[in-house]
């Protein structure tokens, strides 16, 4: 039985570390300067390497996993941990550009995106090398994983493809991807249960070589002839692996190595033509291969921190064993994925006697700025970028992107000033729910006028991003789109139909941010936190009017400020202010004080599904108290949330 109770260890395995981070006590200069002049080419490989994320050790702030053998709530694909439609209602989980993508899609009248049944990147490959012109691809069949997608993610990070697909995916379907390799993720199941999660058999007779984590492992034991059972000595956590082979799978490492084990079964008779390859305490079998059929397995997991060496491990299977090319990069992809769209956006113009006109609706957030870039170098000015300023920004948030985009960047900018417009619509409300229903409605309202002024869209950009696409694949999120509450919208012509561009779809979130800052794109945007759609207004608890608007601001500007000071806003998923509707008793100076109390939160996570609160140092969280208490009028008393996701969501409403 594999991956159980692990799906909390993060808290840093991503978070891109402190190096090279700035200590910038004063935003202004951070997020107003204009943009630098992009590095000389040679600088795109040094520059990745320096922000892959080092997962060499844990995390001080890693919640580890409990000891037990039944996994916690996990969730579904498409589902939350608690068994929920992931996209039940209007609200979006996922932060960032998500919930604007999700006005756009119902403004439009879009139909949910109809992807080829085989969407992978083509031409990410240096010209000359390769016959097909995709990059080498390593297929990760998912079991059921925690981990499914950090095996995908640690892959990438050798610069090779990688591409998760459901276990029980046919193999035909597996091989018009032309893998280099095969993973098979851990999962909670046990192998000899009559409804176990079964591959198609295809994969053990291909020629391509195979490496089965956890589960993985016994399910290549036993559906190849070998013996797995419930031991009563189970391992979970740290333990010290043997090497008792010179298996090219642990090249490099030496005879003994800690790792981190989840399994409550072991394997007791490996099939024909296995050795044992590993050893711990508690089985002979913690790793076995067949060399001369490409097939390895391993009971530990190497893609999490707490394996130090795994990284090492996958390396020598992906790269060694299997021989793929470590071609996809940043620059490569760029270059394929700027090719593609204007080869698309060229031949419907030709095909329907248009302009080939694309609109972008930029929020602020990297996903949509990163995608709003990669179109414009594609197609220049036939792409227009609206931003609706509706006054729930950020402090300095829209002066930076008017800096970047339009007078940087050269890009087509429409900046709408719709601040009078939402505060007027947001006038006594404080149900969270209706904010948002309000705020969708009038960014639609405001969107259809500008849209108008466009004459014909033939192309919508969307920052959609993998974990979207997986997601998308359900049954549940395939009906649901991104939300389920529609409006009833007017102003844009029945029958507008449009092409939808997702420069982004093959990427996750720290490739976005490597691919935007060989892009030239200011490090402020690249590395802001996920900021919610409707901004401000669900932060602050209660009615929203502009005195609260810029109270909340200034104390949320020195949260963000003093977490940069010391070094720490990278290595957080989010971080940010409330405003509470509680006021409280104090005293400052010989007057007594009625006034507002402002809530602090900041977690880590690793993609905002699950989240623990951060361990800021008391130092940090003292200055911020102080700061806060004398530059913000109207506020005499600071309160730390000290709440993890779940049972908490990361935004208060």
């Amino acid at each position: 039985m594999g991956d159980a109770t692990e799906h909390q260890v993060k808290a840093g395995e991503h978070a891109l570390g402190a190096a090279g981070q700035q200590s910038d006590r004063s935003r202004a200069e951070d997020d107003g300067a204009a943009l630098s002049d992009a590095a000389p080419d040679d600088a795109g490989p040094a520059r990745e390497a320096a922000l892959r994320p080092d997962v060499s050790a844990p995390s001080p702030n890693a919640v580890e996993p409990r000891p037990d053998d039944h996994e916690a709530p996990r969730r579904e694909r498409g589902k939350t941990v608690h068994g929920e439609l992931a996209n039940a209602g209007h609200r979006v989980l996922a932060p960032d550009d998500a919930e604007v993508e999700a006005y756009l899609e119902t403004a439009l009248n879009a139909p949910a995106p109809e992807r080829p049944a085989l969407d992978r990147p083509g031409g990410a490959v240096p010209r000359g090398e390769g016959s097909r012109g995709e990059p080498d691809t390593v297929v990760v069949l998912d079991f059921g994983s925690q981990y499914a997608q950090l095996i995908a993610r640690r892959v990438r990070e050798l610069h090779v493809y990688s591409e998760l697909l459901p276990f029980d995916t046919p193999w035909p379907e597996i091989a018009k991807r032309h893998p280099r390799a095969i993973i098979l993720s851990g999962g909670p199941s046990s192998v000899y249960e009559t409804d176990a999660p079964r591959p198609d058999p295809a994969v053990w007779s291909a020629g391509v070589p195979v490496l089965g984590i956890c589960y993985g492992l016994h399910l290549m034991a036993r559906e190849l002839g070998g013996d797995v059972v419930s031991v009563a000595k189970r391992e979970y956590g740290p333990a010290t692996i043997t090497f008792s082979d010179d298996s090219p799978l642990f090249a490099g490492l030496g005879r003994e190595q800690p790792v981190w084990m989840s399994h409550g079964d072991s394997i007791v008779a490996p099939p024909p033509g296995f050795r044992a390859t590993a050893q711990t305490a508690s089985t002979q079998f913690a790793a076995m291969a067949d060399p001369l059929r490409g097939l390895y397995g391993i009971q530990f997991h190497p893609e999490v921190g707490h394996t130090p060496r795994g990284r090492e491990v996958l390396r020598n299977f992906v790269m060694e064993i299997a021989g793929a090319r470590p071609t996809w990069t940043a620059a490569n992809f760029i270059e394929s994925t700027i090719d593609e769209i204007r080869s698309r956006v060229d031949a419907q113009a030709r095909d329907t006697g248009g302009d080939g006109l694309v609109i972008c609706a930029l929020s602020g957030g990297v996903d949509s700025a990163v995608a709003a870039s990669l179109v414009h170098r594609a197609v220049g000015d036939r792409l227009t970028c609206i931003y609706v300023d509706h006054g729930l920004m950020r402090k300095k948030e829209s002066e930076l992107l008017r800096v970047t985009f339009e007078q940087s960047l050269g890009m087509r900018l429409v900046m709408v000033d719709a601040r009078t417009r939402f505060l007027a619509r947001l006038s006594g409300v404080t149900d969270p729910e209706s904010k948002r229903r309000i705020i969708g409605d009038e960014f639609i309202r405001v969107f259809e006028e500008e849209a108008a002024k466009l004459g014909r869209i033939d192309f919508l950009t969307q920052g959609t991003l993998y974990p979207d696409v997986i997601e998308s694949t359900t049954p549940e999120t395939k009906a649901a789109q991104k939300i389920k509450t529609h409006h009833n919208v007017g102003g844009l012509p029945d029958d507008l139909r449009f092409t939808l561009i997702e420069p982004l779809r093959y990427l996750f979130k720290d490739e976005v941010r490597l691919v935007g800052l060989e892009l030239g794109l200011p490090e402020a945007m690249v590395f802001r936190q996920p900021f919610p759609g409707p901004g401000l207004a669900i932060r602050i608890i209660g009615e929203v009017t502009a005195e609260r608007l810029d109270t909340l601001r200034e104390a949320d500007w020195i949260v963000i400020d003093e977490i940069k000071a010391a070094g720490l806003y990278r290595s957080l998923w989010q971080s940010f202010a409330i405003l509470t509707p509680v006021r409280s008793v104090g005293v400052m100076g010989d007057n007594r004080t009625y006034a507002n109390v402002v809530a602090i939160r900041a977690v880590t996570s690793e993609d905002g599904m699950t989240a623990d609160w951060a361990k800021l140092p008391y130092e940090v969280l003292g200055t911020i108290s102080s700061r806060i208490v004398n530059e913000v009028p109207g506020v005499n008393r600071v309160v730390y949330d000290i709440s993890s996701k779940p049972p908490a969501t990361i935004e208060w409403e």
